[in-house]
């Protein structure tokens, strides 16, 4: 557990060390020229995918529109992650109960667990 949680940790740091040195977290001007170098890069490849395709492919996004996609799915992002944090302590509150109810029922007895299987049998068909 604890050597997966340190994989884990140096893999984003080893990510956010590489954008950043990249210009990821730049200034516009460093991620535009990013953009563009990338863009650049993977032309030949993307030329000979469209010559072996039987189909057409997309053309790559301008830099606006990978702005606002960028903006948009971050925002996203941040929204879903304050929600989760908001539905934390019910989510928790439901989990430990479940989990209470489940050793509850282990620690019964068999005979005592199938008893009151019979019962909640019988008021359910009443």
């Amino acid at each position: 557990m604890v050597f997966g949680l340190l994989v884990r940790g140096g893999l984003v740091a080893g990510a956010v060390y590489y954008t950043r040195k990249a210009g990821v977290w730049g200034n516009t001007e460093q991620t535009d020229k990013l953009y563009n170098d990338v863009k650049g890069q993977l032309s030949p490849y993307v030329q000979q995918a469209k010559n072996k395709l039987p189909f057409e492919l997309p053309q790559l996004p301008k830099v606006g529109e990978m702005r606002f996609l960028a903006k948009h799915y971050y925002n996203e992002g941040v929204k879903n992650s304050f929600r989760f944090v908001h539905m934390l302590p019910c989510y928790a509150g439901r989990g430990l109960k479940k989990l209470k109810d489940t050793f509850e029922d282990f620690a019964k007895s068999p005979a005592i667990a199938a008893s009151e299987h019979q019962q909640h049998a019988q008021q359910a068909a009443k």
